[in-house]
């Protein structure tokens, strides 16, 4: 939106004029990682205006004015009226410090993309969302569950491989829920995608299980543009903390899903979040968590210690895991998820595979993912790059 207003993004090593930090604040220690970032551009930009905006700035804006340095304060919702706020200061009026209005009353929401590199692109098509798990913050960060339409996402998809996007991955805080406010379904939007004829690649990023519906595993694995990859949330292998945490599903729906993702799409990669000491999360609960996924046909677990966030429900949960039984617990299940992803990597030797390949930062080799997942590496040619080959892995 600044580019196209004319502003100029800075090349590496010269100083802004004006730094956009846009933050996290899904744990403690991303608002950490958050105040070292703005700590950091605030030194290596004396004299620039910073604005900061995203999930921390919205949940804590009170907190982010305090840190020296920092200019400009917006909430979710206001970050997308960043130009007008800049013509006024431009203008030298007057201006509020902090511009942070409810999330609750956002339901305002355009799908757009970036371009993570030339050949992989970001279409965001939901955002917020309405479970108010126990442990999360996300809500009273990002508001209430929206979208746009399918046919308004599908332009956006396709301006994003007009623009030379080969690979496209769908994200969300919970892309389940695409199309609540439109009187659509994210399968309608699945459906949409598969008919798409250009030489591009679809990614699902995360969606939670009881809004992965059987017959979105069916198209996906009949699919020639969508990826046979999903990353599907789990938290806990326990019910009695699933209970606790006030997920929508047991870990008999999740079992189920990943065993029709196996049985229709043998070669799927499948991704796992799982978190680790959750509040009221005993030794028995912990050992029900590691001998259920003992059992589940995953690829790689994503593992998260707890971490306890202010205005949470779970925060009224006891007992307390301590930071020492979090970090063993988690080193049980980074051992377990290293020997998956081994065995599925192993597994899938000598099969034929279609891989979109990238440069990397060595000149002799080149990267790229099949479309199950498996990161894989050949000689540089550099007229492969950002094109599909069949490969034997």
């Amino acid at each position: 939106m600044l580019v196209d207003n004319g502003f100029v993004v800075v090349s590496k090593g010269e100083v802004a004029d004006v730094c956009i930090v846009n933050t996290c604040s899904v744990t403690d220690t991303a608002d950490k990682k958050c105040r070292q970032a703005i700590h950091k551009i605030v030194s290596a930009n004396p004299n620039a205006f910073i604005i900061v905006t995203g999930c921390y700035a919205q949940i804590n804006p009170s907190e982010v004015e305090q840190i020296e340095g920092v200019d400009l304060v917006l909430g979710a919702k206001e970050k997308f009226d960043i130009l007008r706020v800049m013509h006024s200061i431009e203008a030298k009026e007057q201006f509020e410090r902090v511009q942070v209005d409810k999330i609750g009353n956002n339901s305002f929401f355009e799908p757009i993309f970036s371009a993570g590199d030339r050949t992989r692109y970001f279409l965001k098509v939901q955002d917020g969302c309405d479970y108010y798990c126990t442990y999360c913050t996300i809500p009273f960060a990002r508001g209430k569950s929206r979208s746009a339409s399918v046919d308004t996402t599908a332009k956006s998809i396709h301006k994003a491989i007009a623009e030379g996007a080969k690979e496209i991955i769908l994200t969300g805080v919970n892309i389940g829920d695409f199309g609540k406010n439109t009187n659509e379904k994210f399968i309608d939007l699945i459906r949409c995608i598969d008919n798409i004829t250009d030489d591009v690649r679809f990614r699902i990023s995360s969606v939670e299980p009881n809004l992965l519906d059987d017959n979105i595993i069916r198209i996906v694995a009949e699919s020639r543009r969508i990826a046979p990859h999903f990353h599907i949330p789990l938290q806990s292998g326990s019910n009695r903390v699933l209970n606790l945490m006030k997920r929508k599903y047991s870990r008999e729906v999740f079992a189920d899903k990943v065993s029709k993702i196996k049985q229709y799409i043998p070669d799927a990669f499948i991704g796992v979040d799982v978190i680790v000491g959750m509040r009221g999360e005993t030794s028995d609960m912990f050992d029900e968590t590691l001998s259920f996924l003992k059992g589940i046909p995953f690829s790689e677990l994503h593992i998260f210690p707890y971490s306890e966030r202010e205005g949470t429900k779970a925060l009224d949960i006891f007992p307390i895991v301590s930071q020492q039984e979090k970090k063993y617990r988690s080193e049980i299940l980074h051992q377990l998820s290293a020997k998956h992803f081994e065995d599925f990597y192993q597994s899938q030797k000598g099969k034929t595979k279609t891989v979109l390949w990238e440069t990397t930062k060595n000149t002799k080799i080149m990267n790229g993912y099949t479309e199950n997942y498996l990161l894989v590496t050949a000689p540089f040619e550099a007229d492969k790059i950002n094109t599909f080959q069949k490969v034997v892995v």
